[in-house]
């Protein structure tokens, strides 16, 4: 571990967090784990240990690639908020006057708004396609067009697994004048100006070698299927479009990405969003509505229902004592995103603290929760100021 400077920080409390990753690591919770951990703009804490790929021995190294898995939405969140500063997009207006075919089947009042808070009934799972061909971002539209909505706009929180990512870029793409491929929209517009030079949609052939594979330890039953999780090894190509899930990156881009927005949209001189866009989207929008994707674990894991606590394309703290993979010590303005299994980034805006974490070997997603919960709370825990 490095620990480089305490900045308002109890060493000794610190020293806890590495230590609770290599006892998971030993007891095979999971695989490997890269963290880190900034105060104030100054890196704290960097932890990376274990392995890339227990099954060859092969150890896990500051410059890995990991697929991000969900944590990538708020990418492609914050390239959608851009695009509504430049007055391209706007929130309350329907999805369909971008893509009118989106209109199709009852979805013609569906808007940006409600896609970006998980709210506008749009069916939550993957559209009835090979993996393979969810690659194709206008091919999975396509078939997402021709779906009806699974609610009435605006009156349930229905977490969108893949589609609602999907149409969102789409609609980007369109109004950026539909010449430039998503991918590299978010390559231009984001990654290059933070330089995030290993993050990527899709997996280009040069970060191929650093990728971790995707491995699901835990093999539990939960939300999500093992065997389609450790598809994303094939599936993903230099050409790959899946904006829900379908990104790369290292634990050094993906602090900095949370550093931008812990820093009110800008880093080292690269504005990407206003401070009033971030205050904007970091607001609870779903009110006391649950999360229904969680209805499985009521039963099988005795969790409470609790609010969903959405902003714009971000989760939120929020209050209350429930699993929350920011801590139940974090703010409740604390606001971030969390991948399959396996992947979290938060900010504090209070503590002035952002939290980066990205590993290998996936967990049960009710698990991976607790896991990043118990970490993320001791991190807060070493907050002396």
């Amino acid at each position: 571990m490095k620990e480089l400077g305490t900045h308002g920080l109890d060493e000794a409390r610190l020293r806890r967090v590495e230590e609770a990753i290599e006892s998971d690591i030993a007891a095979q919770r999971y695989d490997g784990a890269a963290l880190r951990v900034h105060r104030r703009g100054r890196l704290i804490l960097e932890s990376i240990q274990g392995f890339a790929n227990r099954d060859r021995a092969i150890p896990l190294k500051a410059d890995s690639v990991f697929v991000t898995f969900s944590s990538g939405k708020q990418f492609t969140a914050v390239a959608v908020l851009k695009y509504v500063e430049k007055g391209l997009l706007q929130l309350h207006v329907p999805v369909a006057d971008v893509i009118p075919e989106f209109a199709a089947n009852g979805k013609r009042r569906i808007t940006l708004g409600q896609l970006l808070t998980h709210t506008s009934g749009v069916a939550s799972l993957p559209p009835p396609m090979p993996a393979e061909a969810m690659s194709n971002l206008q091919a999975t539209v396509a078939a997402i067009c021709q779906t009806p909505p699974e609610s009435v706009p605006g009156t349930r929180v229905r977490y969108s697994i893949l589609p609602g990512h999907a149409v969102m870029a789409e609609m980007v793409r369109r109004v950026d004048g539909g010449s430039r491929a998503f991918r590299d929209i978010v390559k231009e517009e984001v990654f290059e100006p933070l330089k995030m030079n290993a993050t990527a949609l899709g997996l280009p052939d040069a970060l191929r070698e650093r990728l971790c594979p995707v491995v699901v330890r835990d093999r539990a039953p939960g939300l999500l299927n093992p065997d389609m999780l450790e598809s994303w090894n094939r599936v993903l190509q230099p050409d790959t479009e899946i904006p829900a899930g379908g990104y790369v990156t290292t634990i050094a881009d993906f602090a900095r990405f949370a550093e931008m927005l812990r820093n009110g949209g800008e880093l080292n001189g690269a504005r990407i969003l206003s401070p009033a866009a971030i205050d904007m989207a970091t607001r609870n929008y779903t009110d006391t509505m649950p999360n229904d994707i969680w209805d499985y674990a009521v039963d099988a894991r005795g969790w409470p229902v609790f609010p969903a606590y959405l902003g714009l394309g971000f989760f939120l703290r929020g209050e209350g004592f429930f699993p929350t993979p920011f801590g139940s010590l974090a703010s409740e303005r604390t606001f971030g995103g969390v991948g399959a299994g396996s992947t979290v980034f938060f900010v504090d805006p209070v503590k002035e603290l952002s939290f980066a974490f990205l590993s290998t070997g996936l967990m049960e997603e009710t698990r991976s929760t607790e896991r990043h919960q118990r970490l993320a709370d001791l991190v807060h825990a070493a907050v002396v100021d």
